[in-house]
């Protein structure tokens, strides 16, 4: 059977004490009785000794657990160091979640708009205002979602930055790892300047896009 290999760091467990056997019961009743008192103060003595040593096993398995408790409240503190990259990365998926519903609404609006528009370019159709308007609305309604989940990701970022710089300063968490530059808050921003510009081309009939 292979030998289990303790990991790095972890204190050495001590030896297992099998323990002295027990001295046995001495028989004194035929003996005088300043010999049963002789006898019997032997067997205390015996009994004593083994009491220090089972005593001093549980002490060396109490420092054995502290040692342990030590090593544990490291891990812990580890682990909650890493538990804040997870919330950052669980913060850009929010925003992702919000990007794709505004992008949809952007898309749909500038979509309305442009099929109205080419109809009326066409002939087919008179009077385009309400589905330009409508067009209008919805991009406006994404610009809105977008904008609102960009400032909620910065405002929840920087707490989370000063939270973590707080407790590394007080010994509370390992930050060796930093935070990256987030690349989805850097596509967000671009495509409500995206979206912007398509809401001013379509008000103001300008070709912003070219």
């Amino acid at each position: 059977m292979a030998e289990t290999q303790e990991p790095k760091g972890v204190p050495a467990r001590p030896a297992r004490n099998m323990g002295e056997p027990v001295p046995p019961i001495p028989e004194a009743e035929a003996a005088a009785s300043d010999d049963a008192s002789t006898v019997f103060s032997h067997f205390r003595t015996g009994l004593s000794r083994h009491r220090t040593g089972l005593s001093e096993h549980r002490t060396d398995l109490s420092e054995y657990r502290t040692d342990l408790s030590g090593h544990r409240t490291e891990m812990s503190m580890r682990r909650t160091g890493m538990s804040f990259q997870r919330t950052r990365m669980s913060a850009d998926r929010t925003l992702m979640s919000e990007m794709r519903t505004a992008l949809s609404l952007i898309g749909f609006g500038f979509t309305i708009n442009q099929a109205f528009q080419k109809m009326q370019d066409a002939g087919s159709i008179q009077n385009v205002n309400a589905p330009r308007n409508f067009g209008v609305a919805l991009l406006i309604f994404g610009i809105v979602l977008l904008a609102g989940g960009i400032v909620r990701h910065v405002q929840f970022a920087t707490e989370l930055r000063d939270r973590r710089k707080i407790m590394t300063e007080d010994g509370l968490i390992y930050s060796d790892s930093r935070f990256p530059i987030s690349v989805t808050l850097v596509i967000a921003v671009c495509l409500l300047a995206l979206a912007l510009a398509a809401v001013l081309g379509i008000v103001f009939n300008l070709a912003l896009l070219g």
